[in-house]
């Protein structure tokens, strides 16, 4: 009977380990939340406009869009994702300057924001998103050079 009860122990040891990253990783999806929708760039040149939209795919994965306009004209296109590789969360940019997608792995995160980071990529080496009210702040860093995007969040 003691071997048995050690044994179910044992396998409920083991279950609780394999299920908690998952439940960690679904934990850090739910915290980013918030991210899902449209914001629209309020700190642009005169004659300028940029959003950003983010849509979750699934329990796994959010995709975005971020767009430059200059007047009537598109001058800027990245495709964002967020997703789990190798049991890691990871923001991932394509844009068109770089051949292949850039993975900036999450560092921190919280129900009001999240840092990534790349300490190999030219730049940014460093993303940070922070979530106040209805307004969201995107500061990408690197190498003492820091650029911010505010955004509020698009009534649609």
């Amino acid at each position: 009977m003691k071997n048995q009860i050690q044994a179910l122990f044992i396998m409920l040891a083991i279950t609780g380990i394999a299920c908690s990253p998952q439940e960690n990783d679904k934990d850090d999806f739910e915290k980013i939340n918030w991210l899902k929708g449209h914001w629209e760039r309020i700190n642009v040149k005169e004659g300028r406009s940029a959003h950003e939209k983010w849509e979750a795919v699934n329990n796994n994965e959010l995709k975005g869009w971020g767009v430059s306009m200059r007047g009537a004209d598109t001058s800027f296109v990245e495709a964002l994702r967020i997703v789990m590789k190798d049991g890691a969360l990871y923001y991932v940019a394509d844009v068109p300057e770089n051949p292949n997608p850039v993975f900036f792995k999450f560092t921190s995160i919280d129900e009001t924001g999240f840092i990534c980071e790349n300490p190999e990529h030219d730049f940014p080496k460093k993303i940070e998103y922070r979530l106040r009210g209805d307004s969201l702040k995107a500061i990408t860093s690197g190498d003492g050079k820091e650029l911010v995007f505010d955004f509020v969040k698009a009534r649609r």
